[in-house]
């Protein structure tokens, strides 16, 4: 079943469209205020449809969920590929919220329920580590393969067509699951049965203070880095045009190479710091202690970002990006790790849903705040106009592990 997991993540990994998402959005005429509102308007969607979803997964079957899930990002693959007005790509955006409800702390709890059955759930940050590797090098193969797509076409709208063949095939890969994998569902779906669920498991979230304190971590850290991420494409496009190199390429063939080079010497790296992030709890010598070295090195990242980014050192700039690419892929495994710990078996994936719930929240507020700083700092002289992203991310890092410092204080 290991190599099924690793499966679903290379394929779930095949998205053509992500290393040149803000450059499509560029291309068809969206600011990067625009741009930020279609991710907060994803967001809130996700938000809306997060825990229900993990509801629906614990009840109904987790299995048909993910189906389910990936047939809605076939549909959103297809919108995008044929849209050229504002509403569109918002109808576009919905259908790919669904996708990300009701997936995301599905898989996840399904991986869990596997090693509880097999006796090995001591394993998990190793586990969980493991198939997330392959997903980034899914995701380090998928851009070789995108970056082939844009040199051939070149446009960025094809990648959406290309995208809908391996989440076909991710759906053959989910009917081949075992069915004590779905959890526990119950025999009976109703309303009332799903909204005790729910409250049950928020009021777990809320009143257990470990829960509300990793809930807030997550969005800090995986929240502020999902949002701002992105910006490393135009980073990407602005370098490529300053090299030397591919003079008799258009604009968007040079940047198809340089953003497919970076992006899968990225992917490749960020799969192995997955595979080896339960080194880093080894070292620290519990997962508590790795997540609050792991803040300590968030906030040194942004804050040598800072200079590059505001001086248009771009180059540097792109290697800062990488860096908090591999700290991210370090992160999340221990973060779902942690998770575990506090959350019980049939609330698994609800509980799992609020996380991600919760960074969906703090994306909508950053996506849209960060566009329009980037916006208006493009039009004046203030320096490089994508330097608050590295500012803002300072901060909230500075804050997590100064806070994070103190807690530890008190217990001891």
């Amino acid at each position: 079943m290991i190599r099924r997991f690793s499966f679903y993540g290379f394929l779930k990994n095949q998205q053509y469209y992500q290393p040149f998402l803000v450059l499509a959005f560029i291309e068809k005429g969206l600011s990067f205020f625009q741009i930020g509102l279609l991710i907060s308007f994803r967001e809130i969607c996700v938000n809306l449809m997060e825990i229900p979803s993990g509801a629906v997964a614990d009840i109904c079957g987790r299995r048909k969920s993910m189906i389910f899930s990936f047939t809605a990002y076939i549909v959103s693959f297809i919108i995008f590929g044929l849209s050229n007005l504002l509403w569109q790509f918002f109808s576009a955006m919905f259908f790919f919220a669904i996708g990300e409800a009701f997936r995301t702390g599905t898989h996840k709890a399904m991986i869990f329920t596997y090693l509880r059955l097999q006796n090995r759930i001591g394993e998990k940050t190793k586990v969980y580590g493991y198939t997330r590797s392959w997903a980034k090098i899914g995701s380090a193969f998928s851009v070789i393969l995108a970056a082939i797509f844009v040199m051939a076409s070149s446009n960025y709208t094809s990648v959406f067509y290309f995208s809908i063949i391996p989440y076909i095939l991710g759906i053959i890969n989910f009917a081949g699951y075992p069915k004590e994998l779905d959890g526990q569902p119950g025999g009976k779906v109703s309303l009332k049965h799903m909204t005790k669920h729910l409250w049950e498991s928020l009021s777990v979230s809320v009143k257990r203070k470990s829960l509300r304190r990793l809930i807030l971590e997550s969005m800090g850290f995986s929240g502020f880095f999902k949002a701002s991420k992105d910006y490393l494409q135009p980073i990407l496009k602005s370098a490529a045009l300053s090299l030397p190199v591919g003079v008799m390429l258009n604009e968007t063939q040079r940047s198809a190479i340089l953003v497919g080079s970076v992006y899968f010497v990225l992917y490749m790296a960020s799969a192995y710091a997955s595979r080896k992030s339960h080194i880093i709890c080894d070292y620290a010598g519990d997962e508590e202690t790795a997540a609050h070295r792991l803040w300590g090195a968030n906030f040194i990242i942004y804050i040598m970002l800072l200079p590059f980014l505001y001086f248009k050192l771009y180059t540097l700039a792109i290697f800062g990006f990488v860096l908090s690419y591999l700290l991210q892929n370090l992160w999340h495994p221990i973060l779902i790790s942690r998770f575990e710990e506090h959350a019980s078996e049939t609330q698994g994936a609800t509980v799992l849903s609020i996380e991600n719930q919760a960074q969906s929240v703090s994306i909508m507020i950053i996506a849209p705040i960060t566009g329009i700083a980037v916006d208006y700092l493009k039009r004046g002289n203030f320096g490089g106009e994508f330097w608050p992203v590295s500012a803002s991310g300072a901060a909230i890092a500075l804050l997590a592990f100064l806070s994070i410092s103190k807690n530890n204080k008190r217990k001891s």
